[in-house]
């Protein structure tokens, strides 16, 4: 088996700010789990305590140092490495609180994270290096010969822009992060990597074409071949209703009616309601752009006729919060919300305890909810896009095998569609427990997406051979 190096600005879960932080802390648990070494590389943020601790200097520029490792083991992850360097320790990794603005030195701690990243390199060796998303894109520039690097997308919405100038302290091929009148993180690695790996098959596609590609579509078409997709999983460790500690029941797809009866009664208990006959929808989201809440505050004025209820954990962007609670204060019969923090345990009991489950994004990469949501036995509701299309299969369109339902459109009267017809299969049961059974049955793990990953691995490291 390979010897990785995995490199990501997030892993859940100590360094927790979205899909990020999950899918990368999945994936390292199964590749370990198929006998993978997996080398994690993660800023040291502060704060993160590990056992049986090591310490040593790396050697990097003088503007990205002093440079420290510290190495040990960390609950819930495993072996993991912390790179601790000037400006690197915050409160959040990327975002000013208060402000909701980025840090203004992110370019000089994530470009100074990937000298180390590099530097570490050039010390262990690994087989293969695989980079994860801007924050360590700009590693392979800082190495006169890069082991086969794997670069996965997990979105193009953030691509690390920064000043021209930075192009002069990448030392190695630094025109392949040139772009335009700026230095581009993420483009040089997209230039430079062996394989990347767009999240789902889906955006794999999407990314290719003007109108999802970021400004970067042309530069993934000239790579052929070396992009593919490949569907994220859910740790099933941790999303199983058979054993989840939040619930007030287990369930499988077996004898799911009562146990979710429970958990749905626990829920509305937590926002003084009481249980009737009609849906019960959630939320589960950072409240971002990307996912849709305007087209989701957009539905206010249909949950009284439709008739139903809605649900909202996320926290995110101040002028979206405020949107999520005008909602509430419009209609306080019909919608809850909790939007000043992530509340695992509430999360858990969304999808347990909800009929339907929303997902409006604007874009999506993969999406973890939805799996989420189907392994509990709610189904999705959701836009035609990204990774969403890969995991949900439309009940209407698909009636023996269907999932969820997908919009037809990608707007307010689509998303709004979606949910009628999502609510009138609802109150069909045998229709309902058939769609809920279908996705309770699929397997959302990381097993088989981890699998493609070793392949890979393994096909750059015959490559490599072959050259020697």
């Amino acid at each position: 088996m390979p010897n990785v190096l995995f490199a990501t600005a997030e892993l859940a879960p100590v360094a927790r700010v979205g899909g990020l932080a999950e899918a990368s802390a999945g994936l390292v648990k199964a590749l370990r789990a198929k006998g993978t070494k997996v080398t994690v590389v993660l800023p040291d943020y502060g704060g993160i305590v590990l056992d049986g601790e090591t310490s040593w200097p790396l050697d990097v520029p003088s503007w990205a140092g002093p440079a420290r490792v510290r190495q040990g083991v960390a609950p819930g992850i495993g072996e993991l490495v912390l790179i601790d360097r000037p400006g690197m320790a915050r409160p959040h990794p990327y975002v000013e609180p208060g402000s909701g603005q980025g840090w203004p030195d992110n370019d000089h701690r994530f470009l100074g994270f990937s000298a180390a990243v590099a530097a570490l390199v050039v010390e262990t060796k690994p087989d293969v290096l695989h980079l994860n998303d801007w924050h360590t894109a700009a590693t392979i520039g800082f190495l006169a010969t890069p082991p086969p690097t794997v670069l996965t997308i997990h979105t193009l919405g953030y691509q690390g822009l920064c000043q021209k100038d930075w192009l002069q302290r990448i030392p190695f091929e630094s025109w392949r992060y040139a772009w335009y009148e700026s230095c581009n993180p993420l483009l040089g690695a997209i230039r430079s990597a062996d394989k990347i790996i767009a999240v789902s098959p889906n955006y794999a596609k999407e990314i290719l074409s003007e109108s999802n590609g970021q400004g970067l579509h042309e530069e993934l078409e000239r790579r052929g071949s070396a992009l593919v997709g490949i569907r994220n999983g859910i740790d099933t460790e941790i999303w199983d209703p058979t054993r989840d500690h939040c619930l007030p029941e287990p369930y499988d797809h077996s004898n799911f009616e009562t146990g979710r009866d429970r958990a749905q009664v626990e829920l509305l208990g937590r926002f003084g309601w009481k249980s009737s006959n009609n849906p019960i929808m959630g939320v589960v989201s950072r409240l971002v752009d990307q996912k849709g809440i305007d087209l989701l505050t957009g539905l206010g004025p249909y949950l009284a006729h439709l008739p139903a209820r809605l649900v909202i954990l996320g926290s995110g962007q101040s002028d979206l919060t405020q949107l999520v609670e005008d909602l509430v204060v419009s209609y306080p019969h019909h919608v809850a919300a909790v939007t000043d923090r992530y509340d695992e345990e509430l999360a858990h009991q969304i999808f347990a305890g909800t009929d339907l489950f929303l997902m409006p994004s604007r874009f999506e990469p993969c999406g973890l909810a939805q799996m989420q949501a189907m392994a509990y036995g709610t189904p999705p509701v959701a836009t035609s896009v990204g990774g969403l299309v890969d995991t949900i299969v439309d009940a209407d369109d698909h009636r023996a095998t269907g999932t969820g339902f997908l919009t037809k459109t990608l707007d307010l009267a689509g998303f709004v569609d979606a949910v009628h017809r999502a609510v009138r299969a609802y109150r069909v049961t045998s229709r309902r427990r058939g769609i809920q059974r279908r996705g309770m049955q699929i397997d959302w793990s990381w097993d088989e997406p981890a699998h493609e990953h070793v392949e890979i691995y393994r096909q750059l490291g015959q490559a490599e051979s072959s050259k020697r």
